[in-house]
């Protein structure tokens, strides 16, 4: 297989699309059991999008120059279950995802429009404690075992296993099914979790992940996880080890085993109610190298007694030069770790080697309907550690739910680079700006 540079491969996959639903969520199921102790229920998501860019990035042997049109889906059905004991509960999942990509694939060459897979999602079974620990609360002890979805914090280290390769990689060798952008394969191929102390107060978590996913090197890692909830915000600090990796793949990442990371964050309104504040930082150690960082500040207030409640957020994110943004991903609201739709996703950066500004405006006429803007603005730290992904970007966009199980996302965008391929940044031909336009559907069941 040919060595790409390290930032063609880091998690770039974009937004998670369970943060654009979320709205939906109490849209009810199929209920197939539904009795005194036992619930089983059918759940069906379906989401496909469009996609056209204007520009192509070097980030693949299949980049090339100029325009691509392609279109992404996926349909993740399954299966919820939930059995009360006597003073206890046990609960279930399991669930497949099939996936594909169509046309000429995405504008970086991550796919090809060749890609299609169906296979299992989720498997896992949990159980929580109810009212038999005391000490703890009310389901104060949870422990499950299998194939899940974990998230900690906003998304900034860990927000599911997301990133979706496809044939445009490595001759194939890292294809997970395509549907890069919409990323609906999000669970780690084993995961043991115990969870204490409940949702609100003083609570924590112990976790071991490991990931299936070859374009991540099908790392194994340990997490400690402690956090402080309240009405008014939540203070956590954290602990990851990267504990393996397959020797096979582990090239993509060669500093990546052994590293450790030690992180504090801090995410509320302080007791005023229409303010928002949020940060974290990131320490991280491999032993072989220097440490890296990487950390950010947000502040946002929301106009709640005017018309169409506007919100205004500022945040700056700094990245070190050598920075492992591991499994990142839109863990809280579009654009949280997907900074920019080109550059998150194709273009650059990919949270390494970064400073990024970014200002978001959204404005909400109806429950059904949101409006939004993203302003960024990205510069590179450091030209011997990667390209140089200096720019702007701007994407406008709208969210509307015109029932409880379907929505609709047009969004388009500006990517205004300062240098093409040809001067060390990535976009292929031009430093001219980018005209980005997608087109989301999604249906929940």
């Amino acid at each position: 297989m040919m060595k790409l540079r390290y930032s063609a491969l880091l998690p770039v996959t974009a937004i998670a699309t369970g943060a654009l639903t979320a709205s939906l969520n109490s849209a009810r199921a199929a209920e197939l059991v539904d009795n005194e102790t036992t619930h089983i229920e059918a759940n069906v998501e379906v989401v496909v999008g469009a996609f056209h860019s204007q520009q192509g990035y070097a980030q693949s042997e299949t980049s090339k120059a100029g325009g691509r049109d392609w279109q992404e889906g996926y349909a993740k059905y399954g299966l919820d279950a939930a059995h009360s004991l006597q003073r206890s509960s046990l609960y279930a999942n399991v669930a497949w995802v099939s996936s594909a990509t169509l046309g000429q694939g995405d504008a970086a060459g991550f796919t090809t429009g060749d890609e299609r897979k169906t296979r299992l999602e989720n498997l896992y079974v949990g159980w929580k404690s109810g009212d038999t620990v005391a000490a703890l609360g009310e389901d104060g002890l949870d422990f499950s075992l299998g194939r899940q979805r974990i998230q900690l914090g906003d998304g900034f280290l860990i927000s599911g296993d997301a990133l979706s390769f496809g044939e445009g990689v490595l001759g194939g060798d890292l294809d997970r099914g395509g549907a890069y952008y919409l990323a609906g394969r999000q669970a780690f191929e084993k995961t043991a979790v115990l969870r204490l102390g409940g949702e609100q107060g003083w609570r924590g978590d112990v976790m071991w992940l490991e990931s299936d996913n070859p374009a991540q090197a099908k790392p194994a890692l340990g997490i400690a996880n402690f956090e402080r909830v309240t009405d008014n915000g939540t203070l956590g600090v954290t602990y990851l080890d990267v504990l393996s990796t397959d020797d096979d793949y582990a090239f993509l990442y060669p500093d990546r085993e052994n590293v450790k990371v030690y992180s504090v964050r801090g995410q509320g309104n302080v007791g005023v109610e229409n303010l928002f504040l949020s940060g974290e930082y990131a320490l991280q150690r491999n032993g072989s190298s220097e440490d890296e960082n990487a950390w950010y500040l947000e502040a946002g207030w929301t106009f709640s007694d005017a018309p169409w409640t506007p919100s205004v957020s500022y945040r700056f994110s700094r990245f070190s030069d050598q920075y492992d943004p591991l499994f990142y991903g839109n863990g809280r609201a579009l654009g949280t770790w997907f900074q920019g739709e080109v550059a998150a996703n194709y273009a650059g950066p990919f949270n390494s080697n970064s400073r990024v500004q970014q200002l978001n405006v959204t404005l909400t006429p109806s429950d059904s309907l949101s409006l939004g803007a993203m302003l960024y603005d990205f510069h590179t730290l450091s030209s011997e550690a990667g390209p140089n992904v200096d720019g702007q970007e701007v994407n406008l966009y709208a969210f509307w739910a015109p029932s409880e199980r379907w929505w609709v996302m047009p969004l388009i965008g500006r990517y205004d680079p300062d240098t093409s391929a040809a001067g060390g940044g990535s976009q292929i031909g031009r430093d001219s700006a980018n005209l980005y336009t997608q087109l989301l559907l999604g249906f929940n069941f």
